[in-house]
Formats: structure tokens, C-alpha cells, sequence
């Protein structure tokens, strides 16, 4: 059965995308979430009109997620913490503590869950990787001083 994404679905589609899925899976799943409508002649034109918004909002977060990028891999983000004389962090920095110091420091606002981190449990130089949108990665460099 040909169907019409309403929304994402992993492993399925983006919304907009034209699908050929099993009935059973349409009708007991698809269909009463409504995150599909059966793909008709006027639901076609529709869902044209669907990914044409969905390519539009992309290339915008992608513009977006690029000047971000640009702005923060040229920066170092300091991150104060309490340590003790060894330089052992009382604590770790988690991916929270970073995206604060992010929208402390450069007033540019990232999720935390954009952030991939291993644990940070010393001062130091550190690099984090993050990821704004599927095509746009870069590394933060982060400094961490002791309090």
C-alpha cells in the first residue's frame, strides 16, 4: 500500500516521502497514529508540497548550524570548575555545564544532546565534537581552569 508521510520515521521516510508499506502496518499502525494518509492523486500534490517545505527548512537550519560553526570553532570556550591541587575536577563537566558556557560566552544557543563528550574529570585542554545538523560537524575547544 502506498503511503504519505505525515511525520519522520526511522527506518521509513521523512515526512513528504512516499512510501510502499505492508496494509497490516498501515492500517493498525499508520493510519490511527496519523502519521501517514493513503497516497491519492490530491495526497500527492500534497506531499509535494510537504518535502518542498521540508527541503526549505533544511537548507535553513543548514545555513544556520554553518554560522554557528563558524563562529565557534574559531573561539575557546573557558569553563571555570573547583578542583583540587592536583588539578582533579570535584565532579566531571557534563555536556550541560559546556552548553551553558557556550551560551554564557558567545550567546549562541546549543542543545546539549548536539554535544558528544567523554568524560572531562581534570583541567585541561579539551576538544568536543559537535554535531548541529547531518551535514554540519566541527570541534568546540574547550578549556578547563580550576576555580
Amino acid at each position: 500500500m502506498k503511503v504519505i508521510l505525515r511525520n519522520d520515521i526511522a527506518g521509513l521516510g521523512k515526512r513528504g516521502d512516499i512510501c510502499d508499506v505492508k496494509d497490516g502496518y498501515a492500517r493498525n499502525f499508520l493510519f490511527p497514529s496519523a502519521q501517514a494518509l493513503l497516497a491519492t492523486d490530491g495526497a500527492v500534490t500534497q506531499a509535494a508540497a510537504m518535502r518542498r517545505r521540508r527541503d526549505l527548512r533544511d537548507a535553513a537550519d543548514k545555513d544556520s548550524a554553518q554560522e554557528k560553526a563558524r563562529v565557534l570553532v574559531t573561539r575557546t570556550i573557558t569553563i571555570p570548575a573547583k578542583a583540587g591541587k592536583e588539578g582533579r575536577l570535584y565532579g566531571s563537566i557534563t555536556t550541560s555545564d559546556i552548553a551553558n558556557a557556550i551560551a554564557a560566552q558567545t550567546d549562541i544557543a546549543i542543545d546539549r544532546k548536539q554535544l558528544q563528550v567523554e568524560t572531562i574529570k581534570t583541567v585541561g585542554s579539551y576538544s568536543v565534537a559537535a554535531k548541529l545538523h547531518h551535514d554540519v560537524a566541527f570541534p568546540i575547544n574547550l578549556e578547563i581552569v580550576a576555580l
